[in-house]
C-alpha cells in the first residue's frame, strides 16, 4: 500500500498537468466557434469537403494546418476567398483550430468510378517522384507535410499545377521542384491516384 500511494499521487499530478495544458486549447477553440461554422461553408462539416475545389481539412497533420493558417493570416500565402477570415485570431486560437481538424476522421476515398489506367499511371508517378518519402507511404502526411490520400481530386490537381507554374510566396519550393516538368496529364493522374487511394 505504501508503494502504491506515491504512484497514485504522481498519476493524479500528471493527469492534472495534462488537463491544465489542454484547457487553454479548449478555451481557445471555444472562442473560435463562429470561425468553425465559417470553415464548414467551404471545407464541409467537420472538415470533410463536398466541393471539389476546396480541400478537406479533416485528418490533416495539426502542424501542417497550424503553419498554413498562420501563413494565410499573415498574408504570406494569398487565398482570395480566405482573405480576412483569420484576422483577429492569435496563434493559440489558430493552433486550436488546427488540432480540431486534425482530430477529425479523414474523408473516405473519392466517390465515383476509379479509372484503372489513370490510377496505375498516378501510382507509378507517385513512386518515381518519391511522394511517399515526405508524405509517408500511405500518403497520410506528417508534421508539415499534408495528407494527400482521399483529398479532393480537383483541388489536388489545381494545387500541383500552381506549384509547377506559379511558385512564389508561401509556396513550398520542394514541391515546386517535385512537380517541375510534369505535364498536365501526369498531374491529373497523380490527383486521381491520391483521391482514390485507400
Amino acid at each position: 500500500m505504501a508503494l502504491c500511494l506515491p504512484f497514485a499521487i504522481h498519476f493524479r499530478r500528471q493527469a492534472l498537468r495534462v488537463f491544465l495544458l489542454l484547457l487553454p486549447c479548449t478555451a481557445a477553440l471555444a472562442q473560435t466557434a463562429p470561425r468553425l461554422e465559417a470553415c464548414a461553408t467551404c471545407h464541409g462539416a467537420n472538415g470533410v469537403s463536398v466541393n471539389p475545389a476546396y480541400p478537406s481539412l479533416a485528418g490533416q497533420p495539426a502542424q501542417f494546418l497550424a503553419i498554413q493558417l498562420v501563413v494565410i493570416r499573415e498574408g504570406l500565402r494569398e487565398i482570395p476567398l480566405m482573405k480576412g477570415s483569420l484576422d483577429g485570431l492569435n496563434d493559440e486560437q489558430l493552433t486550436a483550430l488546427a488540432r480540431h481538424f486534425a482530430a477529425q476522421p479523414p474523408p473516405p476515398p473519392a466517390a465515383g468510378p476509379v479509372n484503372a489506367e489513370r490510377f496505375q499511371r498516378g501510382q507509378a508517378l507517385a513512386r518515381s517522384a518519391l511522394c511517399g518519402t515526405c508524405h509517408l507511404p500511405d500518403y497520410r502526411g506528417r508534421e508539415q507535410m499534408p495528407r494527400l490520400a482521399q483529398q479532393q481530386e480537383v483541388f489536388l490537381y489545381e494545387t500541383m499545377k500552381s506549384f509547377r507554374d506559379h511558385p512564389g510566396r508561401g509556396r513550398d519550393t520542394i514541391m515546386a521542384a517535385a512537380v517541375f516538368g510534369m505535364k498536365d496529364e501526369q498531374l491529373a493522374d497523380l490527383a486521381h491516384f491520391f483521391a482514390h487511394f485507400k
